[in-house]
């Protein structure tokens, strides 16, 4: 019987995800990594979906509100950049400042608050200037003068709106009626059952945003608004009232 020489024997093994020793000296032994690498890969692909919903998850925690001013030329002047002045300043002092997002539109018309709808898909819409009870909220024209929008044009820009928004303040004289028709779509809606003064609404504003970034729920943060009013000294705490959405 001849025998065979172990030198000219070449024997290749694909051996996948481990290693093995070569015990008789002959053949050629190759690790297969394309097993390992693929589980990296998956384990990395994983690793990024999970911060991608993390951040997604982040992103949809903020809440964005807009402030809409409107002021007219035939109307008396509000001090309504101080308004605004103080709600930024009291939710960039909150403990949950990085859950709230203040976007700001200036002199709107009708036009500009369909638009800013649009644009920033806002949580909290907070309308601050004149109200004209039955004829509406008091906007500008193409000339900055007054344009009337009433209750029910409102309450149904805010139905298309309204698995979106959460809270309307509406922080202008008589605005009660439009609050009480857009609470019809949406589930908070806060204005005014007669003149607010400027002292006033302003207090109002900072207690209640102050509530808000404190982690507390809209109904608190009224009560704390009117609270603050209150406090100030001010005998105007029962004329912001809260409209609740009907079950």
């Amino acid at each position: 019987m001849s025998q065979s020489d172990p030198s000219s024997t070449h024997n290749t093994f694909n051996i996948s995800g481990s290693s093995i020793t070569n015990l008789t000296s002959s053949g050629s032994i190759h690790y297969n990594e394309a097993i390992p690498k693929a589980q990296n890969q998956n384990a990395q692909v994983i690793n990024q979906q999970t911060i991608s919903e993390s951040n997604s998850s982040r992103i949809s925690a903020v809440k964005t509100i807009l402030f809409l001013a409107a002021n007219p030329k035939e109307t008396s002047q509000h001090r309504l950049q101080e308004e605004v002045r103080e709600i930024d300043a009291g939710l960039q002092r909150s403990k949950l400042r990085d859950r709230f997002l203040l976007e700001q539109r200036w002199a709107v018309r009708s036009r500009d608050v369909q638009r800013a709808m649009l644009d920033f898909s806002p949580q909290i819409v907070h309308f601050s200037g004149h109200g004209g009870g039955e004829e509406g909220l008091v906007l500008e024209d193409e000339t900055g003068n007054i344009k009337f929008v009433n209750g029910d044009a409102l309450a149904g820009l805010f139905e298309l709106f309204s698995e979106q928004v959460e809270c309307v303040i509406l922080n202008a004289c008589y605005s009660k009626i439009q609050a009480k028709a857009i609470s019809c779509h949406v589930p908070y809606v806060i204005g005014m059952n007669k003149a607010i003064g400027d002292k006033a609404a302003i207090e109002f504003a900072v207690g209640f945003y102050d509530a808000l970034g404190a982690g507390k729920p809209v109904e608190f943060a009224y009560k704390f608004g009117c609270s603050t009013i209150r406090m100030a000294g001010i005998a105007e705490h029962l004329t912001p009232i809260l409209e609740k959405k009907s079950s």
